[in-house]
């Protein structure tokens, strides 16, 4: 009597073919898919960059005013990155050119330029 409940209970769970172990695979790779695109959303989300998904101009700087700052500009879909040069020459102002003017740093912290 107990062989032909175990029948009846595996037959009323369907033929064999439904029970595929390999169908349980497929599904584990949809939730890891899913998974995979709600961390990439969360991610942009979090570090505040959702305007690089829209169709409009931005620009984004990162580490501002330390050596290692970076601009990030995108215009018309196309990104590009510019990074701090941290070459002596250009950090004193010993390269090619000519004075223009004069700044001078208030108390408040304000700066005012004096072009000459």
């Amino acid at each position: 009597m107990a062989y032909r409940r175990k029948n009846r209970y595996l037959e009323s769970l369907g033929s064999s073919e439904d029970n595929n172990p390999l169908s349980l695979m497929a599904n584990l790779f949809d939730v890891a898919m899913v998974f995979a695109v709600a961390l990439m959303v969360a991610f942009v989300v979090r570090m505040k960059m959702t305007e690089f998904l829209t169709d409009q101009d931005v620009s984004f700087v990162k580490n501002a005013g330390k050596k290692d700052m970076e601009i990030i500009v995108k215009k018309k879909n196309k990104i590009e990155r510019y990074k701090a040069e941290n070459s002596q020459k250009k950090a004193t102002g010993d390269g090619k050119g000519k004075r223009v003017g004069i700044a001078y740093q208030l108390d408040n912290g304000d700066i005012i330029y004096i072009p000459e």
